[in-house]
């Protein structure tokens, strides 16, 4: 009898595992470079959107023209780049000594940072996905 609870409790417990396991998404990494007109962004940001809009999403920063982006949902995504400049400076606080912060834009397209208008899209696969994106607009 004892062999048999045993048994069934162990039968029970590896399928738990096995369901708990099912479960976790499967997330690739995707590293590669960013430019625009043929320059590097500079700053900015990607994210990875699911196609079909269900399951977590996923990115990274965009910095001198290289970026890594871990724990991104496999499969067709959605893509959307974004990338900032400075358009001026402006006072943290009203005090003749008060150090300065950089305004920032958007300065590409739509077609790029939008996730309504995006027309970036990518296959990830589980591991490690290398994606350079070259970007043109006016």
């Amino acid at each position: 009898m004892f062999i048999q609870r045993a048994a069934w409790v162990g039968w029970c417990l590896t399928m738990l595992l096995a369901l708990a396991g099912c479960s976790e998404p499967q997330l690739g990494e995707v590293t590669g470079t960013v430019s625009y007109n043929g320059k590097p962004v500079e700053k900015g940001a990607v994210t990875f959107l699911p196609a079909d809009g269900k399951g977590g999403t996923g990115g990274g920063v965009i910095t001198d023209g290289k970026y890594t982006a871990t724990r991104v949902p496999v499969g067709r995504v959605k893509v959307t780049i974004s990338g900032s400049k400075v358009v001026g400076k402006k006072k943290l606080y009203d005090a003749p000594n008060s150090p300065y912060q950089d305004l920032t834009a958007e300065f590409l397209p739509a077609k790029y940072h939008d996730r309504e208008k995006t027309v970036l899209e990518l296959e990830v696969k589980p591991g490690a996905n290398e994606k350079n994106w070259e970007l043109t607009g006016d």
